[in-house]
């Protein structure tokens, strides 16, 4: 990106080594700023911020993904009036998810500095800068200079180089060189500026070669022990890779055993808690068995929850059979559908011990498999099952039948009536016309 917020290239490479990266950064010029989108800066990018002997810009924290997917949908908007996905792949376009993280952390970036780089594109319009001199303020701003120090450094350039052309220009040297037998003395002078501004040049790139020189040296001598320490760590693993291979078929067998030894643990406690959980059905039943003899009390069988899985599992368990009295705990959830699956058990009553939905009730009224609430009998619980007693259910049953009979009597006594009604009011309307 330019110091104009215009992207130059979003490209990601595989494998590259550290010259390919640096070789195309500078092929679009010299690099102010390095942007990144985590926190501490990568040891790659320090690296490379040493060579381009440019700043890193990172963010106090790591930058969220949903953070980046919009700061780069915000430019691919701007950059195309096409959705996304139809904007025509390019070098100034991400291609993938680390190209879209790289684009984000420059375009956040440029949005910290921008206001003050507009600022001083407006200041250098004003005092009619070069776009040469506008770029040279805004890199001495990144760099940490005040702006106005950036503007006062490029105007007084622009003197010294003007005084420096009025001085060749003055009276007396144009009498000089009129006098001079040839132009021998002006193409010497020429000459000299020339070869004052090629020394100035080649001594600015030996210093750079120098500086180039000392990190070069520095790297050799990383990689000198690198080399050292790779070497230390392949002896290492030859060393444990003998031995690994020396005890390989002991640990393969020992491995092999204790593998069988868990398999058999598992069967062995799978066995365990079947047989302990076959026992106590079988004490359950028969003592459901002994007490469905018992003249007192009748056991009931429980359901936990009115759901299909619910009475599969207490069927299963108590073998719920016709004639059963049956105590649902949990009676939430079900309906029609779930009450059918108890009905067509053929069970004698039904204890609830809440509220159940008005469609389950009117499925068992209309098998007429009574509804008792648990308050109104004297049941308890033993062990896992529950016992009720005798006299009280069958008190609550014939209760329970004669209320449904009643309502049935009355809902049949409002259809006569409103059939008799009907039959009235077609007679009168009949004599009126």
């Amino acid at each position: 990106m330019d110091l104009n917020g215009q992207v130059l290239s979003v490209k990601s490479f595989k494998e590259a080594s550290r010259s390919d990266v640096v070789s195309h950064i500078i092929s679009y010029g010299k690099a102010v700023l390095i942007s990144t989108d985590v926190y501490p800066p990568p040891k790659m990018v320090k690296k490379l911020s040493s060579i381009l002997k440019s700043r890193i810009d990172a963010p106090s924290r790591f930058m969220s993904v949903e953070s980046k997917i919009e700061a780069v949908d915000l430019y691919l908007n701007e950059k195309s009036s096409f959705p996304k996905s139809k904007v025509v792949p390019s070098d100034t376009i991400p291609q993938n998810a680390h190209e879209r993280d790289a684009l984000a952390a420059a375009l956040k970036t440029y949005k910290k500095y921008q206001n003050k780089l507009q600022q001083i594109t407006k200041k250098a319009d004003e005092l009619d800068l070069t776009s040469f001199e506008v770029d040279t303020v805004k890199i001495m701003f990144l760099q940490g200079s005040p702006v106005s120090k950036a503007i006062d450094h490029i105007l007084e350039t622009r003197k010294s180089k003007k005084t420096q052309l009025d001085i060749e220009h003055t009276p007396e040297l144009q009498l000089k060189l009129n006098r001079s037998s040839s132009k021998d003395e002006y193409d010497s002078l020429g000459y000299l500026r020339h070869i004052s501004r090629l020394k100035q040049r080649i001594k600015s790139q030996e210093t750079e070669i120098k500086n180039l020189k000392k990190l070069n040296l520095k790297m050799e001598e990383k990689l000198e022990k690198a080399q050292q320490e790779a070497s230390t760590l392949n002896e290492k693993i030859e060393d444990l890779h003998y031995q690994y291979s020396k005890g390989i078929l002991a640990k393969k067998e020992l491995t092999s055993k204790i593998a069988i030894i868990k398999r058999l643990q598992a069967k062995y406690q799978h066995e365990k808690e079947l047989k302990q959980n076959l026992q106590e059905n079988l004490n359950s039943i028969k003592n459901i068995q002994a007490l469905e003899l018992s003249k007192n009390v009748v056991p009931a069988k429980i359901i936990e929850s009115f759901t299909r899985e619910g009475i599969k599992e207490a069927c299963d368990y108590w073998k719920i059979k016709e004639g059963d009295v049956v105590f649902l705990k949990n009676s939430k959830g079900g309906g029609s559908q779930t009450a059918s699956l108890i009905i067509q058990r053929g069970i004698k009553a039904l204890i609830i011990n809440d509220q159940m939905s008005h469609t389950a009730e009117e499925e068992f009224e209309k098998n007429m498999i009574p509804l008792i609430p648990l308050e109104t009998v004297d049941l308890k619980m033993i062990d896992k099952f529950a016992v009720v007693s005798v006299d009280s259910l069958r008190t609550q049953i014939e209760s329970w039948k004669a209320q449904v009979k009643d309502r049935k009597a009355s809902e049949d006594r409002k259809k006569l009536l409103s059939v008799i009604d009907e039959y009235r009011a077609k007679r009168r309307r009949s004599v009126d016309s």
